[in-house]
């Protein structure tokens, strides 16, 4: 895994500054701590940090084709470079290293844009024609590895893995963008579509970019996207059969590497199914780490170890304390944009406890996307059922009314706590699912702002992209829809984010096995009653497992990574929390009403109401305030 930067003029071939592209890689020095090098050339300049993971001590960065006619630099893994090595040499390629940076430069000059689709693997790279005088920018299928963008006044583009990246160039503009404010409070992250920072931008999972010197830059360019309108045939068992092939498959095919390599292990599904099939694989026990917290009912500690146990891995673990909210500063400065989902503080452990003992490490993410493993879709898959029963205009009305006058009972066991239900069968599918995932509805979101922020924002909505998104699939139903656009917003945007930035921070590798893109489109095509059945996700991936896994480890209730941040923000951060409305981060925009800030602070920390997920919102937001402005 690596860290990538560079500089390209898009009007002429003014010479590019080398210690201008070092600075920006020094910024991101973490991704990459085995070595650096750049590279310019009139009009371009490309620079690289470099994580050995394969072919250690023969693939350096920027790396030149075997004619010299092309240059790469890269951030990623391609799990299928050997037998694309075999084909290229076959063709007359000539290879120099024994690493998967050369293949890409070979494929480019045997298939150009076309050879994108027989990559297969996490990627951000950017490669330089010298022939053509162009640059390629490209990002992998489903985001694992990221890429930002800017235009500069001088029609320069600027790139980087980081947005710490792009700050490292000086005349890059720190002007915040109030849309993407609007969007980081409905969603707790900065999404995919937008950036914090206005003139940036983030190239979208599965484009690329093809930029000249005489033209200004071309929008990105789709070249892979995953269809739900097809259904796989065959019965279930069949189809189990094939789920666990490409299982095998997926989980074998990222274990390469020439440096120590482990799993994460959290004793879920997802973890523990990648964990098993690595045990089935390897002759060495598997090197699995976990976090558990030191409040009971946040622990999950004792089902990973049941899982080490069953499996023999080399297990180890560590409990986070409550007192653990001394990363917030930390954290903030790892993401650079505002980010609120607190289970990065949990992440970060787990991957900092990694790397002590390998640099390569598998993760479970992305089965829930893959298979509809969310408790929110298995909701969407009933709500879509009864909107079906009922014309929207019955239903707008009927539950918009009950809705309204439900109680909002957050405390109350789940079974009572209708209104959000209610107020989703109000409107259609799309909107229904968006309100869903929102960490802070749009009400909420208004009665924050001040009237200046409410004319910057004018009728943009966060809700509305993402709702577009949904209209657009290619899908035949709600639940495919929902899956979806989990898939191309919300996982590149939060889960793969949090994960990438936490271990790069350690300098560790993360792996993502289930995010292998023929597993992805065989389970969009599964038939939905192998997805959801009752309220029970992954249904398939489940029967297939349980050869391996026991049923209590299999069935029980998800719980993911959870911290104690409400009793944080009502303890250690308390003040953190009042400061919020008076710091000089969120009160210098003038952007929100500092006396609405006052009451949730003060209603939180008193335990008339629960505001935390809110107010860490709030706190992270003033953080990468600081941090950016």
């Amino acid at each position: 895994m690596c860290g990538i930067a560079g500089i390209f003029h898009t009007e002429g071939l003014k010479p590019v500054d080398p210690a201008r592209v070092a600075r920006m890689c020094d910024a991101i020095a973490h991704r990459g701590p085995d070595g650096e090098g750049v590279w310019t050339a009139p009009g371009v300049g490309l620079g690289h940090r470099r994580l050995a993971i394969i072919d250690l001590a023969g693939s350096p960065q920027p790396m030149a084709s075997s004619d010299g006619m092309a240059m790469l630099v890269f951030n990623g893994e391609i799990y299928n470079f050997r037998e694309l090595r075999r084909e290229l040499q076959a063709g007359g390629a000539m290879f120099h290293t024994d690493g998967d940076s050369e293949v890409i430069l070979a494929a480019w000059q045997r298939w150009d844009v076309d050879c994108l689709p027989r990559l297969h693997g996490m990627f951000a790279f950017a490669l330089y024609d010298l022939r053509q005088r162009t640059l390629l920018l490209a990002r992998d299928r489903l985001g694992v590895k990221p890429l930002h963008m800017a235009t500069l006044a001088d029609g320069s583009v600027i790139f980087g893995s980081e947005l710490k990246a792009l700050l490292a160039h000086p005349m890059l503009r720190r002007e915040i963008d109030p849309l993407a404010v609007e969007d980081y409070l409905a969603w707790g992250y900065v999404p995919d579509q937008a950036a914090i920072l206005k003139g940036t931008e983030k190239l979208p999972a599965g484009t690329y970019r093809l930029l000249s010197h005489d033209r200004p830059p071309p929008p990105p360019v789709q070249w892979w996207d995953v269809s739900f309108a097809e259904r796989e045939a065959g019965s279930e068992a069949d189809l189990g059969v094939h789920l666990l092939h490409r299982l095998r498959e997926a989980v074998t095919s990222r274990m390469a590497a020439d440096v120590p390599l482990g799993a994460f292990l959290s004793g879920g599904v997802d973890s523990s199914s990648v964990v098993a099939l690595m045990a089935e694989a390897s002759r060495e026990p598997v090197t699995t780490c976990s976090i558990g917290f030191d409040v009971g009912a946040l622990d999950e500690t004792s089902y990973a170890d049941a899982v080490a146990r069953r499996f023999g891995t080399d297990h180890h673990a560590r409990t986070i304390g409550s007192d653990d909210f001394t990363l917030v500063d930390r954290l903030a400065g790892m993401f650079d944009e505002p980010f609120a989902d607190a289970s990065a503080l949990p992440t970060f452990r787990v991957c900092e406890l990694a790397r002590r003992h390998v640099t390569v490490a598998l993760s479970g993410d992305g089965a829930d996307e893959i298979f509809a493993g969310y408790r929110r879709q298995a909701f969407q898959h009933r709500e879509e059922q009864a909107r079906a029963l009922l014309p929207q205009g019955l239903r707008r009305g009927l539950f918009g009314a009950l809705g309204g006058l439900y109680p909002k009972l957050d405390w109350a066991p789940r079974p009572l706590r209708a209104k959000a239900t209610l107020l989703s069968l109000a409107r259609d599918g799309e909107e229904g699912y968006a309100r869903a995932l929102a960490v802070t509805g749009e009400e909420q979101r208004q009665a924050l702002y001040s009237p200046d922020f409410l004319r910057l924002r004018g009728d943009y909505r966060a809700e509305q992209p993402f709702v577009d998104l949904m209209r657009r699939a290619p899908a035949r139903s709600g639940l495919d829809r929902a899956q979806y656009a989990d898939l191309k917003f919300y996982l590149p945007g939060d889960i793969l984010t949090k994960v990438d930035r936490t271990s790069m921070a350690v300098s560790l590798e993360a792996r993502e096995p289930l995010l292998d893109h023929r597993l992805v489109e065989f389970g969009a095509r599964l038939p939905e009653r192998l997805r959801v059945r009752g309220m029970t996700g992954k249904w398939l991936m489940k029967q297939a497992m349980r050869r391996y896994l026991p049923d209590d480890i299999l069935f029980r209730p998800k719980m993911g990574f959870v911290t104690p941040i409400a009793a944080w923000l009502r303890g250690p951060l308390a003040s953190q929390a009042r400061a919020v409305a008076d710091g000089e981060g969120l009160a210098r925009t003038g952007w929100f009403d500092t006396a609405q800030l006052r009451r949730l602070a003060e209603a939180h920390i008193s335990g008339r109401a629960d505001h935390s997920r809110l107010l860490w919102q709030l706190v992270m937001l003033d953080r990468s305030f600081g941090n950016l402005l």
